[in-house]
């Protein structure tokens, strides 16, 4: 009867003594758990990064956008065509509704923008001066969108800093005139460094006033409309007396979408977490192939310690002590491949913070333990024939392969 020490320690000497074959396993493992904790903590990472975006506009903001999902079908508060657009009258008319705060109207497309001899594409966004508090948006310099009737064009914008270091260099941007397609426009503030948000990055973006945003792309309709609610309490009731308001307005037809953040987020969320189950069930298929390594690694060494095993069964070893022997030696190579490949993840997520720090690029828990979890079963599994196979060897083999030669 071999005991546990026993066992443990003549398995650990196994394994140094066939340092090709260990180092082999280990890296094998080490590289299929490395890719489901990378790829994993870079889904949880978008995830988390979209949370804190949606955050920033607060649990009292409610979004309007044309069209209804029962007849656009896809995803309403990316895209949608309504009956009838929704006009500034619309959104003045929301402030009627007890309980609305505040509301701000945007416009968006895609300019390209000149100064001098400089130019380039940039996103343009038609806001008013509430866009700035609703979005939470800072001024580096300069000051923000001016406060104006939002049916008033003004010649002025804000631009991003990256727009403003591509277009401007070292030179001073504030007061400058900048071409926005056929419309011309003064530079009155710079953004801070903000990031992405709204699927925009706004440190490339250059902002106008909603009127003048309207003229240059010659529409009557806005793309979207921030609604600030007093009390997030009352979000049920002031998105049925908005939908009423528009039906009313707009012939009857019920042709806008009403999005909490909440309720988007949560959307959002559902389909980020299922692509992150996704991406982790394809880096899993790369531990199965460290599996099958695993297998074909340890009936080498069952053919090449053939001696061995018949000895330690000449000496009394049980077919079940010698399974064990080899179950253990695989599953330990498993588990330090785990522990290696869990380390070198969270380093390259180290070094993705470092790059995108805006970024949460961290594994989570379930992702950390079911990868090494996978690695055991693996370990455990794929030597199970290769064991079942030394166990299985007459005591007189080693006599009989020594005879042969």
């Amino acid at each position: 009867m071999i005991r546990p020490a026993d066992l443990l320690r003549f398995s650990l000497r196994a394994l140094l003594r066939q340092r090709f074959r260990t180092v082999m396993q280990l890296l094998a493992m080490s590289i299929g758990v490395l890719a489901v904790v990378v790829l994993t903590g870079i889904g949880e990472g978008g995830r988390r990064y979209i949370n804190q975006e949606f955050a920033i506009m607060g649990k009292d903001i409610l979004a309007m956008l044309p069209g209804r999902k029962e007849t656009t079908g896809g995803m309403p508060p990316m895209t949608g065509e309504g009956a009838r657009p929704i006009t500034l009258d619309d959104v003045d008319s929301l402030l009627r509704i007890p309980g609305v705060e505040q509301v701000s109207a945007v416009v968006a497309g895609n300019s390209r923008v000149v100064y001098g001899s400089r130019n380039r594409s940039a996103p343009v966004l038609g806001a008013d001066h509430l866009f700035f508090q609703i979005r939470q948006l800072q001024l580096s310099r300069g000051q923000g969108l001016p406060d104006i009737p939002r049916t008033q064009a003004s010649p002025v914008c804000v631009i991003g800093n990256t727009l403003r270091q591509e277009l401007f260099a070292n030179q001073p941007a504030l007061g400058q005139w900048l071409r926005v397609d056929h419309y011309r426009c003064r530079v009155i503030g710079i953004l801070a460094e903000r990031g992405v948000g709204m699927g925009m990055d706004f440190s490339e973006s250059l902002l106008l006033p909603v009127a003048s945003a309207m003229q240059l792309y010659n529409t009557e309709g806005v793309f979207r409309v921030m609604i600030d609610v007093r009390h997030p309490a009352e979000m049920p009731r002031i998105i049925r007396a908005a939908e009423q308001l528009m039906q009313q307005r707009h012939d009857g037809h019920l042709d806008v979408t009403l999005m909490t953040p909440d309720s988007l987020l949560q959307a959002l969320d559902n389909i980020l977490g299922v692509i992150t189950l996704a991406i982790a069930g394809i880096a899993a298929i790369s531990l199965i192939v460290a599996g099958v390594l695993v297998m074909n690694m340890t009936l080498i060494s069952v053919t090449q310690r053939t001696a061995e095993i018949s000895l330690l069964k000449a000496l009394g070893a049980s077919a079940r002590e010698v399974r064990q022997i080899f179950i253990l030696e695989a599953m330990l190579l498993s588990l330090a491949g785990a522990v290696l490949g869990v380390l070198l993840a969270n380093l390259l997520l180290w070094f993705g913070r470092q790059q995108l720090p805006a970024v949460p690029l961290f594994a989570p828990w379930w992702a950390t333990l079911a990868a090494v979890a996978m690695a055991a079963l693996c370990g455990l599994l794929f030597a199970w024939l290769p064991a079942s196979k030394a166990a299985r060897l007459p005591p007189v083999a080693a006599l009989l392969q020594q005879r042969g030669k």
